[in-house]
């Protein structure tokens, strides 16, 4: 469900914002920002009834630079601040924004948990393989053996996989993009947007900073769309396959896309009406605070 401008949808200038972001130079977090403002303006969301939701990370002030309403959680905790949202009022169109850090490491949980059950979120996480905003550490998707300044003999972890886990956990929207691909990262959230489910879109993100290793020359040397292939998106055996593939050939595209309830459809509260327009003035919680006198 999306919540669309009555008329025309706004337009990219509307949306921008007079605060500048600070990132460094080359940083693919400003690619992001300008794809996220271009989707919003192709689906038409109306920007008062739109909340982007983001935690702790350098991309993760995305919403300081967007027109729209948002809010700034703590680090990990986007996904539970965007599920509260859309309970209370299902009518608001929520984009969470996270790095890979915050959403694939101390988020790791939240992620989980929100891909089986299935909330109705666009969730667009900028996946540089590092620690950006803290001086660049190893992140959850760091590949094994990545030197840093918390593992300079090289990380030891496997990395994650984060379409493969939201496949398996039950994202019913499941891609990746790359931030320089501007066409492609645009029609991936844009349908993401329209999509009624959860929408996982994994971002690759060049960190010209701390990664010296994923950088834009790697990875034109390694991408390739899906698309161009001719993978099925409804066959989720064949997404998860394709989620495996590393090394001198990475898959980018729409992986994986079903149709199910979501988590919202399947509350009898919120039936008729958002929890946030119901009339509570003759709600009696006298009896339950008597319990603890």
């Amino acid at each position: 469900m999306i919540t669309r401008t009555k008329e025309k949808g706004p337009t990219v200038a509307e949306l921008t914002t007079k605060e500048a972001p600070t990132w460094c130079v080359g940083c693919g977090d400003f690619s992001i920002l300008s794809v996220l403002k271009l989707a919003i303006v192709e689906t038409k969301l109306d920007p008062a009834n739109t909340v982007i939701v983001s935690g702790i990370g350098c991309g993760s002030k995305t919403n300081h630079f967007i027109k729209t309403y948002g809010f700034e959680g703590l680090h990990g905790r986007a996904l539970p601040v965007a599920t509260g949202i859309r309970i209370a009022n299902h009518k608001l169109n929520v984009i969470v924004v996270t790095g890979d850090g915050d959403g694939y490491g101390i988020g790791g949980n939240h992620f989980i948990h929100a891909a089986r059950r299935n909330l109705n979120l666009t969730y667009v996480i900028q996946n540089n393989e590092v620690y950006g905003l803290t001086k660049g550490q190893t992140s959850p998707t760091s590949e094994k053996g990545f030197k840093s300044n918390s593992t300079p003999q090289g990380a030891l972890e496997e990395p994650v996989n984060p379409l493969a886990l939201a496949i398996t956990m039950g994202a019913t929207f499941v891609a990746r993009g790359y931030a320089l691909d501007i066409p492609g990262l645009k029609k991936l959230i844009s349908e993401g947007m329209q999509h009624n489910g959860l929408a996982v879109i994994d971002v690759f993100q060049p960190c010209s900073t701390y990664n010296k290793v994923n950088t834009p020359e790697w990875y034109k040397a390694r991408l390739f769309k899906l698309e161009e292939v001719g993978h099925d998106p409804s066959d989720k055996v064949k997404a998860f396959e394709m989620a495996q593939m590393w090394g001198d050939r990475i898959p980018v595209g729409l992986f994986y896309r079903e149709n199910r309830p979501t988590y919202e459809e399947g509350l009898p509260q919120i039936q008729e009406k958002p929890l946030a327009e119901q009339d509570i003035e003759d709600v009696d919680i006298s009896a339950f605070l008597n319990r603890f006198k």
